[in-house]
C-alpha cells in the first residue's frame, strides 16, 4: 500500500503512537479523517485505519479499489470491522481512541457501538500532539514546498497591472501558484475555517473583522465567504499583503510578504521594520526548551516599546497569537499565544507572523516558516522581506 520511504516514515509514527497509547492504557486507535489517514499511511482513502497498542495496524478500505498489502481489507460499511476482528481472532480494545474533534456525533456513536469498548478517549488530541514533531521525510516535504513557495513569490510583481482590484491580483497569483505545482486545496483544522489558497489584503479591507480564526480578516467576496480580498481597487499609497499557501506538497509552508502601490506612509514602513525586528529577536532566543508563551511576550514587548499596540495583529479585532504550527494543515500545534503551555522541541515547524494594520493603508509585516533545530530555529521560507513597490 505504501512505497518504501513512506513505509519507513509511517512505521516510525506507528511506534510513537503505540507508545503513547500504552502510556494512557488505550488498547486501540481508529482514524478516518483525511489528514490523519495521510499522516499514518501516506495516502488518503475512504475508510479506517486501526492501530492496536501492540502489533500491526489494519487498513479498512471502502474506496478506491485496487489497494493491496498486508492487513488491507475492503469493507462496505464499518460494522464489518467487528466481523473481521472475530474472524481473525483479534480482540476488541477496552479503551478505544476515536477522533472526537473531527467525527460527527452520529459517526462517533456508530463506531462506539461497533467496538463497544468500556470507555473511549480523544484520538484527535493524541495525534495532533504527535504531529507537532516532524519526521525527516516530513521536513524534506516542507523544504520542497518552501522552494516552490519562494519561486512563486519572486514572480508576484509580474502579476500586477494598473487598474487591478485585489481580487484581480489574487486571481493572477493563484494561476501562478497552480502553474508552479500548487495542489490547490488548503487544509485547515476546525470549523469556520474555510479559505481558498490564501489571502490578499489591501487598504481598509485589511482591518475588516472576520469570523474566521486567522491572524487578519478582510470582508471577502461576500457574507457567504467573509475573509480576504473584497474587490478593493489597488490605488497609490496602499499596502498589499500577500499571504498565499505554500501547498506544493502535502506539507504547507506559510509565508507572507508586503507589496505596495507607490510609496507608503512612514508609519506603515516603520511598522513593517518592527515586524522584521520581532522576527530577528525571535530567531535570536528561540531554541528547544523555550515556551511559546515567551515568544509571544517577546513580540508584544517590542510592539509596546515601539508604541504600535493599536495596530498589532489587527485594529477593530486583534488576534491574540503571533504564530502557529504548520503541517498537513495550516493551523497545527503549537500556537504562540500568551497562555500557551507548549514548549519548543526539535523538529517542530511553525510560522511566525507579526503583522500590523495601518488604517487607510493596509496590512504590513512578514511571515516565515521555521524549523526548530537542536540549537535554535532555521528559517525555511526564503524570499525578499522588504516592502516591494509594484509600480517601480
Amino acid at each position: 500500500m505504501m512505497q518504501n520511504e513512506l513505509a519507513c516514515d509511517a512505521g516510525c509514527k506507528w511506534r510513537r503512537l503505540q507508545q503513547a497509547m500504552r502510556e494512557i492504557d488505550a488498547g486501540g486507535c481508529l482514524l478516518s479523517a483525511d489528514v490523519n489517514l495521510y499522516y499514518v499511511t501516506g495516502r488518503i482513502y475512504n475508510g479506517y485505519f486501526y492501530l492496536p497498542a501492540e502489533g500491526d495496524p489494519w487498513f479498512f478500505v471502502k474506496r478506491p479499489v485496487g489497494l493491496s498489502g498486508e492487513h488491507v481489507v475492503y469493507i462496505r460499511k464499518p460494522e464489518q470491522m467487528k466481523e473481521i476482528f472475530a474472524d481473525r481472532g483479534l480482540s476488541m480494545p477496552d479503551k478505544l481512541l476515536l477522533e472526537a474533534d473531527e467525527l460527527c456525533y452520529n459517526e462517533y456513536e456508530r463506531l462506539k457501538a461497533i467496538f463497544n469498548p468500556l470507555c473511549t478517549a480523544n484520538a484527535t488530541t493524541l495525534i495532533r500532539t504527535h504531529r507537532m514533531i516532524k519526521t525527516p521525510w516530513e521536513i524534506e516535504q516542507f523544504r520542497i514546498s518552501a522552494r516552490m513557495h519562494a519561486l512563486t513569490y519572486a514572480a508576484i510583481p509580474a502579476c500586477y497591472r494598473p487598474g487591478m482590484t485585489d481580487l484581480d491580483f489574487q486571481y493572477e497569483i493563484e494561476h501562478l501558484m497552480r502553474r508552479n505545482g500548487s495542489i490547490g486545496i488548503f487544509r485547515t483544522f476546525g470549523s469556520n475555517m474555510d479559505i481558498f489558497q490564501g489571502s490578499i489584503l489591501t487598504g481598509d479591507n485589511a482591518g475588516a473583522p472576520s469570523p474566521f480564526d486567522f491572524a487578519l480578516g478582510g470582508a471577502g467576496a461576500g457574507v457567504f465567504a467573509p475573509l480576504g480580498a473584497n474587490g478593493t481597487l489597488l490605488e497609490d499609497g496602499m499596502a498589499v499583503m500577500v499571504d498565499m499557501a505554500g501547498n506544493y506538497t502535502a506539507y504547507i509552508t506559510d509565508m507572507t510578504r508586503t507589496f505596495s502601490i507607490g510609496k507608503l506612509p512612514e508609519l506603515a514602513c516603520r511598522a513593517h521594520q518592527v515586524s522584521r525586528l520581532i522576527q530577528e529577536e525571535t530567531e535570536r532566543i528561540a531554541r528547544p526548551g523555550i515556551s511559546c508563551a515567551e515568544l509571544y511576550r517577546l513580540a508584544l514587548a517590542i510592539v509596546s516599546q515601539e508604541k504600535l499596540e493599536p495596530y498589532f495583529m489587527g485594529t477593530k479585532q486583534q488576534a491574540k497569537f503571533v504564530g502557529h504550527g504548520i503541517g498537513i494543515q495550516i493551523n497545527e500545534l503549537p500556537v504562540l499565544t500568551p497562555r500557551s503551555k507548549d514548549i519548543l522541541q526539535p523538529n517542530m515547524v511553525f510560522a511566525l507572523e507579526p503583522k500590523f494594520v495601518i488604517p487607510g493603508v493596509g496590512a504590513v509585516g512578514i511571515e516565515n516558516s521555521f524549523l526548530v533545530t537542536e540549537t535554535g530555529i532555521e528559517k525555511v521560507t526564503q524570499a525578499e522581506e522588504d516592502i516591494i513597490n509594484l509600480t517601480s
